[in-house]
């Protein structure tokens, strides 16, 4: 590759990475063409962007994206791509879902907001990062609550109260 294609690359994989706050590196290495073929339409299908990178370009990029991926240097070790998403988890699910039918891809390591999880073991953590629209939901859950707790014990205590009125109108004086 000349130097000038690499310059290009290095500058293109910068772009990528000063956009993206959720970034995984994995090894897809030893995957026949069909497999590898499968994982990326299913990586389509999730709106994850699948590229092969050679590490050296890659960490030229990571210093040169204005953020800190230093922990990620050790990783960048043998076959080497990374999967860009738009939400922190969707590669994580990905990956548990693809594993069900190939051993591959193994998940080296990720950048999910600001945050580094290194190795194969962080893949259940990185499952249960909730997405922002999920973290919304869930406060607005909360935030309804109580007020349903407070219009449904007012509408039950009007139904009690009417009973009990209505008990003692027809009580013998």
């Amino acid at each position: 590759m000349r130097k000038e294609d690499k310059s290009q690359l290095i500058n293109t994989l910068t772009e990528e990475l000063k956009a993206t706050n959720y970034l995984y590196i994995t090894d897809i290495s030893d995957m026949n063409v069909e497999t590898s073929n499968r994982l990326r339409r299913l990586c389509f299908k999730r709106e994850v962007k699948l590229i092969v990178v050679k590490n050296s370009l890659l960490q030229k990029a990571m210093e040169q994206s204005g953020k800190d991926f230093s922990p990620l240097y050790d990783v960048l070790k043998g076959h080497t791509s990374i999967m860009i998403a738009n939400q922190g988890n969707i590669p994580a699910k990905l990956i548990k879902e693809f594993r069900k039918t190939s051993d591959k891809p193994l998940l080296k390591g990720a950048f999910v907001e600001e945050m580094t999880f290194l190795g194969d073991k962080e893949l259940d953590s990185l499952i249960a990062i909730k997405s922002k629209n999920e973290l919304i939901a869930d406060i607005i859950a909360l935030l309804q609550s109580p007020a349903k707790n407070v219009i449904s014990s007012l509408q039950s205590g009007g139904q009690t109260l009417s009973g009990v009125l209505k008990t003692l109108s027809e009580r013998p004086e």
